[in-house]
């Protein structure tokens, strides 16, 4: 009763009709009453708890974009008035895209192509022998998926490995796993794993691909050994995976790569059927480009001396 009347006595009513505690602690005017400010203080801790406990379990997913995202996104479902499901819907569909993204970046990565081609910047007016109606369609891929090879056959500089380069680029974009290699290179390669007893590994990897582009094959001839490794590649691949083949070399001339008739006729066998085969018969980009620069000073000479 006296601990009442004590409180009583300490308190005072304001000119403005608030009661104002003279007890410590009392509250400023202007300021929220301390039980509500206690429960915003609670509310901090636990939302702070709350986004820390989110972006742990968000790592441990392995969601990144969806931890990067979801504040922005729920200020502004928040203002937009959204519902839960709809923000929930942008979040996972921001994941998806930027996996997408990231997963195709990964594949041209691991296909190491030597350079970016596209079918846009390839001049097909230049070699009008080039079948551009076939070369669009075959840039669906829908090759890879029946199994089919495709072979590019021309003298250098037509453009042989720009369109295989393109092609392969194409298949990282719909998905498909991709690898480039020259065939001096994926000789080495495989001579190498062999001596190494990782043959069978290198192997393994090769066949997990959708797509294997070998190019310039027929510059420079392989031992009788590197024959017979590349040929194991092309029979493995042999209706279970797509291959892409540039070379300078018409069929006939093959034996002075592959160093004999009978593996020449057994690799040929397997390539050519279910195949594409392009002939590329037109002048070297190279020469014509430099025909085009050597005709520039000419011309620049020929205006000085009319001046």
């Amino acid at each position: 009763m006296s601990l009442f009347i004590n409180l009583c006595y300490f308190k005072e009513e304001r000119p403005d009709g608030n009661l104002f505690s003279k007890l410590s602690g009392a509250e400023a005017p202007n300021q929220p009453p301390m039980a509500a400010r206690g429960r915003n203080h609670i509310m901090k801790k636990i939302e702070t708890k709350s986004t820390v406990l989110l972006a742990h379990h968000l790592k441990a997913l392995r969601l990144p974009t969806i931890l990067a995202e979801c504040e922005k996104v729920a200020a502004r479902c928040a203002t937009d008035n959204i519902d839960h499901l709809a923000f929930l819907l942008q979040l996972c569909e921001l994941e998806l895209l930027d996996r997408e993204r990231r997963a195709s970046d990964r594949r041209l990565k691991d296909a190491k192509f030597p350079n970016h081609k596209t079918l846009d910047s390839f001049d097909f007016k230049s070699q009008p022998s080039i079948n551009k109606v076939l070369i669009t369609e075959l840039m669906k891929c829908e090759y890879i998926d029946k199994k089919e090879n495709l072979l590019l056959v021309g003298n250098s500089g037509t453009g042989k490995t720009h369109l295989a380069t393109a092609m392969g680029i194409a298949a990282c974009a719909l998905g498909k796993r991709v690898r480039f290699f020259r065939v001096t290179e994926i000789i080495t390669q495989l001579m190498e794993a062999r001596e190494e007893r990782d043959l069978l590994r290198f192997r393994k990897q090769l066949s997990k691909l959708d797509l294997l582009i070998l190019d310039e094959l027929g510059y420079v001839p392989a031992s009788k050994v590197g024959s017979e490794l590349l040929f194991d590649v092309i029979s493995t691949a042999y209706e279970r995976q797509s291959l892409i083949v540039t070379t300078n070399l018409p069929f006939e001339n093959w034996t002075e790569v592959l160093s004999s008739e009978r593996l020449t006729g057994a690799t040929l066998d397997r390539l050519t059927h279910r195949c594409h085969i392009l002939e590329a018969s037109g002048e070297s980009y190279r020469l014509q480009d430099a025909k085009r620069r050597k005709r520039v000073p000419r011309s620049s000479d020929e205006a000085t001396k009319t001046k």
